[in-house]
């Protein structure tokens, strides 16, 4: 059963939010090595840019096989066990990933078994971990505590792809290993968290239940309108599955290079984080969610036609910044609006959706690039995101009305 903490302490619990930034930064090192690895490995070993996009879809699968499941079990169990678990087994997958490339028989569809793996553990941790913040600080703490927590993610993103990069020149398994220790350390800080929410009842496992998280969505136009205009506006403009085609054969620089260009929407989305913990959207968030959008497209559209190492580093900078006020608006109204004994069922088919915009947002790219060629698939992504925004700005008024996170705040 969840741990219960006295409402005198529910403001906020410093120690194990703490604990929980910890965990956090070290398994978004951890994600990001491996994507350097994985990316790097999978071009090296085909050279075909639609492999970089099934990455991405391999990745994103079991999120959507698990969605069901994955929201009753957030609601139904101690959800710092199941984060846990999630942690062994991605740590498992790893060590079995080295030992196969130590005994010489990797090769790519090998690669996407180990991907697929972790696919299935990331989808239980995802979505767990999104619920466990708003049990850690109170309603008036969650949009800085979010940005905060957004800030330590950007942090870790910045330096995760970087030291990736770095340790690559040791080989793929010393990133995997390291990744591995980074997460078993993550699995044991899960267990120092202490928890203010705790689950008050759980309900049968009935298909009403199941698709509870939907209905809750789809009932509520200004969440729905955040959440998908995220989803297709990523979905479209995502442009990280091809960072190893344009570090090698655009940009022509090494791993190292890719790092850093891995590391460049992190750079902007921290600064963006860092400027919204000190001060929260308060009055047009709306607006402001259209507007970020808007520069999301713009940044993409200057990277596809980028022939400059500096100038596509400087352009995914701004295509990060103006991703992140969109997150931290979403993630404040989903979890705002949501209560306690929900929050597990919705927050998975908020992953989805994110998930949909990342993972599959790559599998479209490197499909796109398959099609039309590097470039021109960027480039489309840019500019559909921009019809993203103004279609959006039709389909929901409600959204592009919104002025404040909480209706009748003050």
């Amino acid at each position: 059963m969840t741990e219960k903490i006295p409402a005198e302490s529910s403001r906020l619990n410093p120690r194990s939010f703490a604990w929980f930034l910890s965990a956090r930064c070290a398994t978004i090192i951890a994600y990001q090595m491996v994507g350097v690895a994985v990316g790097w490995q999978v071009y090296d070993l085909t050279h075909r840019a639609l492999d970089l996009g099934l990455v991405g879809l391999v990745q994103f699968i079991p999120s959507v096989l698990l969605v069901l499941v994955v929201g009753h079990a957030a609601d139904r169990y101690d959800r710092r066990r199941l984060v846990s678990l999630a942690f062994l087994v991605e740590s498992l997958a790893l060590l079995a990933l080295i030992a196969a490339i130590l005994g010489r028989w990797v090769n790519r569809d090998l690669i996407f078994l180990f991907v697929f793996v972790v696919g299935i553990a990331r989808a239980f941790e995802f979505t767990t971990m999104q619920t466990l913040v708003p049990s850690i600080v109170d309603r008036e703490a969650l949009p800085r505590a979010l940005a905060l927590n957004a800030s330590v993610t950007q942090a870790s993103i910045i330096i995760g792809p970087m030291l990736g990069g770095f340790i690559y020149v040791a080989g793929p398994a010393a990133v995997y290993g390291t990744s591995c220790s980074l997460l078993l350390f993550s699995a044991v800080v899960m267990c120092c968290i202490r928890i203010r929410r705790g689950i008050q009842r759980r309900e049968q496992v009935i298909l009403r239940t199941l698709f509870a998280g939907i209905s809750f969505i789809r009932g509520r136009p200004v969440l729905f309108g955040a959440i998908s205009f995220d989803l297709f506006a990523v979905l479209l403009g995502g442009a990280t599955a091809l960072l190893p085609v344009y570090a090698r054969d655009i940009l022509h620089t090494s791993p190292r290079g890719l790092g850093f260009l891995r590391a460049a929407p992190a750079v902007g989305a921290f600064a963006a984080s860092v400027f919204l913990a000190r001060h929260p959207p308060r009055r047009k968030i709306g607006k402001l969610m259209f507007a970020a959008v808007t520069w999301f497209g713009i940044g993409t559209i200057v990277f596809a036609v980028s022939t400059n190492f500096m100038l596509s580093f400087l352009s995914l900078v701004l295509l990060g910044c103006a991703d992140m006020i969109s997150v931290v608006i979403r993630a404040s109204l989903v979890q705002l609006e949501t209560p306690d004994e929900m929050r597990g069922r919705v927050s998975a088919v908020n992953s989805v959706f994110i998930g949909a915009s990342n993972q599959l947002g790559e599998f479209e790219s490197g499909l796109t690039a398959a099609w039309f060629g590097v470039v021109p698939a960027v480039l489309i992504g840019g500019l559909g995101t921009l019809a993203i925004v103004a279609l959006w700005f039709f389909l929901f008024p409600e959204l592009a009305r919104r002025d404040r996170l909480q209706p009748g705040e003050a």
